[in-house]
């Protein structure tokens, strides 16, 4: 199992004023980075970045999501369906630049944005339109697709691992798969191990995201992480687990998931402990 830190928590788009971050995570132990994918518009941009990251001895996975309704996979309209799967090709080329293993994110909608009624069937085939069309190219590009169930206050398509492997099944490519989340299965699981079970089941569990209740410290909230993670080598589970939090730094990213302080006195006590819990649940 490798251990990897998301660097949402420092910003939306990598530069090299986050280069030392990099290098601290390093030294801490880690054994790669998620980057954020928003910024498309200079795929070459992200050479640098997996340069950045081999010169250190990291690997690397990335997070994205669809930007606005132009670019929406369950849009009523095919013109911006056709928008998300454009910009996800985009998506592809930066992360392929970067050397990302795994592309995870709810890139199914639009984040925040709500019809007021449970998925339909429309939205669920326009979405699985789109990703039967970017997997085979995140497949060529050398990217796995790891797609990424929200709590019900952030999306509405997919909300549980139930859902998630469904839709994997109805997208039907090798290469597509979905992830775990702590944070959101600590909303809209009835049991966070039994979940664990249904979507390891599917043969599609592509990336596992470590988060805390709160979005802080893991280890200092209460979710049963540490159980989590045993349970998830118990299973054979042997992918990335990535923290994942999330301050004030990002107002968009802070809008988007309703974090609107920080909930720890520094980012480094966030890595430190952070992999700390993680190294020795997995001991």
């Amino acid at each position: 199992m490798k251990i990897g830190f998301n660097l949402l928590l420092y910003s939306g788009h990598i530069t090299e004023a986050n280069y030392p971050v990099i290098e601290k995570l390093k030294a801490t132990g880690y054994d790669g980075v998620e980057v954020p994918i928003f910024d498309v518009s200079n795929p070459a941009h992200f050479k640098g970045i997996g340069q950045v990251l081999k010169d250190n001895g990291l690997e690397c996975t990335a997070v994205t999501v669809l930007p606005d309704e132009a670019h929406n996979a369950i849009s009523p309209v095919a013109a911006n369906r056709q928008g998300a799967i454009d910009h996800l090709k985009r998506v592809i080329e930066c992360a392929h630049n970067a050397g990302v293993q795994t592309l995870c994110g709810p890139y199914y909608q639009v984040l925040g944005q709500f019809t007021g009624a449970f998925p339909s069937e429309a939205e669920l085939a326009g979405a699985a339109e789109v990703h039967r069309a970017i997997a085979p190219i995140a497949e060529a590009a050398g990217v796995k697709c790891a797609i990424e169930a929200l709590n019900r206050f952030e999306a509405h398509l997919l909300n549980t691992m139930e859902q998630a492997a469904a839709y994997v099944k109805r997208v039907d490519h090798p290469n597509f798969g979905t992830m775990y989340d702590t944070f959101h299965a600590n909303i809209e699981e009835k049991s966070p191990i039994a979940a664990i079970d249904t979507v390891f089941a599917s043969g599609k569990l592509n990336h596992v995201h470590i988060s805390e209740n709160d979005r802080g410290t893991p280890g200092r909230g209460h979710i049963n992480i540490v159980e989590q993670i045993k349970h998830l080598k118990k299973i054979g589970y042997d992918g990335w687990m990535t923290i994942e939090a999330f301050g004030s730094a990002l107002p968009d990213l802070a809008a988007a998931t309703r974090v609107w302080r920080d909930f720890f006195p520094s980012t480094e006590q966030v890595y430190t402990e952070g992999f700390a819990l993680i190294k020795n649940a997995l001991a």
